[in-house]
Parts: structure tokens; sequence; C-alpha cells
């Protein structure tokens, strides 16, 4: 039985990036790889709402795909587990980068000032590539940890995993203390997205955790709670950091970050398993088409500031509007004709022939 909340959780939490990469692409706090402040406005007020979501909603679609993983893995065996997901995630952020998120690429480094670098076509063109990672470093992550995984279930045996199901509330609120710890540790100094520590401790939390239907009772009990303590460390952070750039360090590993980025996970999958565990036929559609949306998303958004932000062709706030609708249907269509495509379905979408049963949460 498919689990409704988790699939309304990971394509709200997808819907949420998208409007993130929009103020993203035009902040004024100097954030680098975006076009930047394109306003008159002394202070963009509006650029709260990337305080807001940032310390917690990749990691709270981290611990989605945990508990996804270990629905999956379930129902199949390791060898095919870890070949579903080097299709569905490794494919796409290796072959797709050659494929068709050059593209992306190509956008990525023309918004910044490495666009008027003289090389070689050929030299341009492993740049582009390279550059077109993108949001795709996500599922680079996933696959990895998915590999990490069912080494860990073949030495664990469910044994954790058992004693897990009895997680108590208190034990909830402790693992901020651990989320803290692990946003200390192997983040990457460049790439500053590639954060192994605390992601991987989200998937395993999503995966010998809140894959329990006993814990998920023990978070809508206490939401009210959780949400509150959330609110109360979400509003804390963005009155100490608002201005600073809260995607690099120190911001990322302070402990108002890391400790609400924790809290916010906790509220939104209790939140969501109280009152959002429902199906219809608009949240079928968006369900179905969050693949998509993720994996193109932001090509429409920085198109729009390529082309008619960055040379002032368009006021700011047309901008905002047209990258959030570019965000949205330049995605549904690729999706569409690219999902259409044999070859290129496989390497931009991972999706492969052979469907997987409708029956499992993946």
């Amino acid at each position: 039985m498919r689990k409704s909340y988790i699939d309304n959780l990971r394509w709200v939490t997808v819907v949420l990036v998208i409007f993130y990469h929009v103020f993203y692409m035009y902040n004024a706090e100097g954030i680098l790889g975006t076009l930047g402040k394109i306003t008159d406005l002394e202070v963009q007020y509006f650029d709260l709402y990337q305080y807001i979501v940032y310390p917690w909603f990749m990691a709270l679609l981290f611990i989605v795909s945990g508990i996804s993983a270990r629905y999956y893995i379930e129902r199949h065996t390791g060898k095919e587990f870890i070949k579903s997901r080097t299709v569905k995630l490794l494919v796409p952020s290796t072959i797709g980068l050659f494929v068709f998120q050059f593209i992306q690429g190509y956008i990525n480094v023309s918004l910044s000032e490495a666009g008027s670098i003289e090389a070689p076509g050929f030299v341009k063109y492993i740049i582009y590539c390279l550059s077109g990672i993108g949001v795709l470093w996500y599922i680079q992550m996933l696959w990895l940890f998915s590999l990490v995984i069912v080494l860990i279930k073949k030495i664990d045996k469910d044994r954790f995993w058992n004693i897990c199901r009895k997680t108590p509330f208190w034990v909830l609120i402790l693992i901020a203390v651990l989320f803290w710890g692990a946003g200390q540790i192997l983040n990457t100094p460049v790439i500053v997205s590639y954060r192994f520590g605390l992601y991987f401790l989200a998937y395993l939390l999503g995966y010998f955790v809140f894959s329990h239907d006993e814990v998920i009772e023990v978070t809508k009990r206490y939401f009210a709670l959780f949400a509150v303590i959330a609110v109360g460390l979400g509003t804390a952070f963005c009155i100490v950091y608002f201005g600073q750039n809260y995607a690099d360090d120190p911001v990322y590993r302070s402990p108002l970050f890391l400790l609400y980025g924790w809290f916010g996970c906790v509220a939104m999958v209790g939140g969501f398993a109280k009152f959002f565990d429902f199906t219809n036929k608009f949240t079928k559609w968006m369900g179905s088409h969050s693949w998509g949306l993720y994996i193109f998303h932001y090509l429409g958004i920085s198109m729009v500031a390529l082309y008619l932000a960055k040379p002032g062709l368009v006021p700011a706030w047309g901008c905002y509007l047209l990258s959030t609708i570019a965000g949205f249907g330049l995605s549904y269509i690729l999706y569409f004709v690219i999902s259409k495509i044999p070859f290129f379905r496989w390497a931009v979408l991972g999706i492969s022939k052979k469907k997987e049963s409708k029956n499992v949460q993946g």
C-alpha cells in the first residue's frame, strides 16, 4: 500500500524548491552562482523565503528518500534495488550531463563571469557538462547512499531497524544534537551542496526511524509541539542571519541552522502524516510529475534570468513571474517530450522500459 502523505510530502517539497530557486536566482545576499539582485529595493525582505526553507527542505527530501528506500528494499533484493537506483539516479546525473544537461551548464556559465573565457569547443563542452550538474547533486548523493544502505542492511539484518520501531518522543528531541553534529562533518569546501554528513544522517533517519508507522504516530501526536519549536527556531534564525550567506560556512554549521533544520523536518513529516494523508486527481498528477519537475525546473528559471533579466528586457517583477512560470511550464513540457523518446528518457530521466510495480513506494 502506498502512503499518500509521503507522495504529497515529496511533490510539495519539490514545489518549494522551485520557488526557492526563483528567489535564489535574484538574491540580494551575494550568494554566488546566480544572476543576483535585479530590483531597486534597499532590502529585499522577500528573500526571507530562502532562509525559511533552506535549512530543512533538502534534508527532508533525503528523509523521504530514506523512507522510500526502506519500502522498496522490503520487496526487492539488494541487487534489484541497486540496479533500479543506478538507472534512475546515476544514469541521469552522469550520461544525462552529456546528452542534455550541458544545456543547463551553458546557461550557468553564461550567467557567470566564466562565460567570456576563451577555450576550444571541446573544452567548453566538458565545462558545460560539469556545470550542468546543478540540481542533480541531490540524485548523485542519493545513488551513493543507496549503495551504502544495501551494505548496512546486509550487515545489520534489520536488528537496528527493529529497535528503531520503538523510538519515543524524547529520542526524536535528542536527535537534534546528532543532527547538529552531522552538520559539522564531511562538508565539501567549494561546492557546498555536498553535505555528506548531514544528508547521509537524514537518509539513515528516514530508512531506520521514519519508515515505522509507530514513529509516524509519534510525530502526529506531537505535531503541534514540533511545529511551535520549528517556528520559534526559524524566526530566530531569520532574525540573526538575514542578509548573510545562509548556504555557506559558518551559517550552515551554526546551532540555529541545524536545530531549526531538524525540527522543521520532523514537523513537516508529522504535519503531512496528520493532515495530508489523502489522494485525489490533483495530488496524483503532481506526484507522478514531481521527478521531471525537479530534474528540469532550474533550466526554465535560469533561461529567463540569462535572456530576459540580465539584459534588462523585463522589469524585475516580470522576471520573478516569468521565472516561476518557466520553472513549472518548461519542466512539464520537457518531461512530457523526453519521457516519450526511448534513449533520452533513459539517459536524462532514468526511465527504463520495464516499469516498476505501482504498489511499491520507490
